[in-house]
């Protein structure tokens, strides 16, 4: 939602937080780069300067990524109170039956944040994206991390079980990233992949994601041992 034609008019957008139904197309869909787009279309809107550009790109060059429909008027004393009531309508989705079990990466990442919630550190172990390491506009982020020292501990979601391909794109793009996040932060790095707890590691796939992850010493842990990660996490930082 944006005011046309009006210096510094209100200017905003809202995603749907359920996932659901893009989950049910596509269940290995990367919602984190739906999070890093929100975020780079509601810093654009917001500045008066960049908001044509970003509706012409809207239009244009993101037409692969979102579909936009035509534009409608809506008249409104109060934008900020409009922009949630149509979020309300449009993007709340009704719960229908009983809640489908979580699976793959969002199982453990749910297992993961679950794990450091209850040694109560879950506000100080954080996403850490890679952008100021790679180049601007980079989604890809790291899912927790904490310094303690001169070393960052970092870990990651990865589930190999409809797909290896998280665990080799993890593989490729961690030595690229490793030296460069080393050097700026002056720590050194200690990523943990944390995998499915029942994979079949006799398939030939299983055991080559695994071996490329573990050459570029990558650490791998199954989502069974967060408790004892979140544990030592928690008298690392003396929580």
């Amino acid at each position: 939602m944006h005011e046309p034609d009006i210096e510094g008019g209100f200017g905003d957008v809202r995603f749907t937080r359920d996932w659901r139904l893009v989950r049910c197309v596509d269940p290995q869909a990367d919602v984190e780069m739906f999070a890093a787009m929100e975020k780079e279309i509601r810093a654009q809107l917001a500045s008066p300067s960049e908001r044509a550009a970003l509706l012409r790109r809207l239009q244009d060059t993101f037409s692969n990524v979102i579909q936009v429909s035509s534009a409608a008027g809506c008249l409104a004393e109060d934008p900020a109170s409009e922009i949630e009531a149509m979020a309300s309508m449009y993007l709340e989705v009704g719960r229908v039956g009983s809640a489908r079990a979580e699976t793959g990466r969002q199982k453990i990442l749910t297992t993961m944040g679950d794990s450091f919630r209850k040694m109560g550190i879950e506000k100080l172990i954080v996403p850490v994206p890679v952008a100021p390491y790679t180049r601007p506009g980079d989604p890809f982020r790291f899912d927790f991390g904490y310094r303690v020292r001169d070393e960052i501990k970092l870990f990651h979601a990865v589930s190999l079980k409809a797909s290896v391909d998280s665990a080799i794109m993890l593989a490729g793009r961690y030595p690229k990233i490793a030296p460069v996040m080393s050097a700026k932060t002056d720590a050194a790095l200690a990523l943990t992949a944390v995998i499915d707890d029942d994979l079949d590691r006799g398939q030939d796939r299983i055991q080559f994601a695994l071996s490329m992850m573990e050459e570029e010493r990558i650490r791998i842990a199954v989502a069974a041992e967060m408790p004892m990660i979140a544990e030592v996490a928690r008298r690392e930082l003396k929580a």
